[in-house]
């Protein structure tokens, strides 16, 4: 029996080592699942009703010595309460910011945190430094600390020089993270390249009205091998968001792992993971401004806007980059050592044992 328990108070299903290789699956559950399944420790679910080896339901365990909270401390007292010998952590994914949402919500466990001096994990340096403000404001800095330790990836090995269609390109994230925009860019990419084609996969937790575009496939909610195959295949991972700002990106690191480059925006972490000025540009503030005035339009009504932002140039960036890997610049990609599971979980094992 394991004396690591992983528990997760806000996942929207129960999960499992099937549930990764089998269906779609969001980045921190993915995550979740490996750096558990790698320290073999256990994983306790709010909304889990059957045990399935290692993953639970919630229930007091004896011999528990190491909890890692999930997302959302609020949960705190009460494991506290049904794990009183253990020494408590918070894994954050999101965006927490001084004076967001989340901030308010971690408020209500400040006096907890710091009374146990939690350790913050983070995916991030990025992240990290937003938790640390966050922290600070909230008065518990001095005792609670952040580290960082990056999420792992975890693709097939991928042989070099495999065949890509240089008219193929994949986004294959959340719908709300910047597709919107991604597709008011396709449309630009389409009119200058009418060859071009967009594959949209999701992990299936969060579902947006689907828009008819010439050149656009949705495919809906993908298992991680099926979605691997379709990044191998592809020109590049379309990753144009800077409307919820990645914490760390696993799109842009499986895509790198899998040899397919990224072209992303200045944003969250995308440019400390991807690590290549080359697949990163910068946000301008007409673009903020253009999405700005936008973002609560349906997919459908933004073709106007988009048409008249394309002729102002906001996209000509994206288009000449995607012209430019087209015809011989697309930059050479692979693994990144720094979110490989061994180093990741080194890294687990090492803060576990401070």
């Amino acid at each position: 029996m394991s004396n690591i328990l992983f528990f997760d108070p806000a996942c929207q299903r129960p999960y499992d080592t099937q549930t990764l290789r089998q269906q779609a699956l969001g980045g921190t559950e993915a995550s979740c699942v490996r750096v558990a399944d790698a320290l073999g420790a256990l994983v306790m679910q709010h909304n889990r009703e059957r045990p399935c080896g290692r993953y639970l339901p919630p229930d007091k365990i004896a011999g528990i010595e190491h909890v890692v909270i999930l997302r959302d401390a609020r949960v705190l007292p009460q494991l506290r309460t049904q794990f009183p010998q253990a020494r408590f952590h918070f894994w954050v994914h999101d965006q927490l910011r001084p004076g967001s949402s989340r901030a308010r919500r971690l408020r209500a466990t400040a006096a907890v945190l710091h009374e146990l001096a939690v350790k913050v994990i983070c995916v991030s340096d990025t992240q990290r430094r937003m938790v640390e403000a966050t922290l600070g404001s909230l008065g518990i800095g001095d005792k609670v600390r952040a580290t960082t330790i990056y999420n792992p990836v975890e693709v097939a090995a991928t042989e070099s020089g495999v065949p890509y269609r240089d008219n193929q390109l994949v986004f294959f994230s959340s719908p709300n993270k910047g597709l919107a925009y991604t597709l008011d860019v396709f449309r630009a990419l389409r009119r200058r390249m009418p060859e071009i084609l967009l594959s949209v996969a999701n992990p299936g937790y969060k579902q947006t009205p689907r828009s008819l575009i010439d050149g656009v496939e949705y495919l809906g909610a993908l298992a991680q091998p099926q979605v691997h195959q379709l990044v191998r295949s592809s020109l590049c991972t379309l990753a144009l968001n800077f409307v919820l700002p990645e914490t760390f990106g696993l799109v842009y690191a499986e895509s790198l792992a899998l040899g397919t480059p990224v072209l992303a925006h200045e944003a969250g972490a995308a440019a400390e993971v991807i690590a290549d000025s080359r697949q990163v540009l910068p946000v301008r503030r007409a673009q903020r401004v253009y999405e700005g005035l936008v973002h609560e339009l349906p997919t459908q009504w933004r073709s106007g806007p988009a048409r008249l932002a394309d002729r102002m140039g906001l996209f000509d960036d994206c288009c000449e980059r995607i012209r430019a890997w087209r015809s011989g610049g697309r930059p050479t990609v692979g693994p990144d050592p720094r979110f490989a599971l061994e180093t990741v979980v080194a890294r687990w094992r090492a803060l576990l044992a401070a």
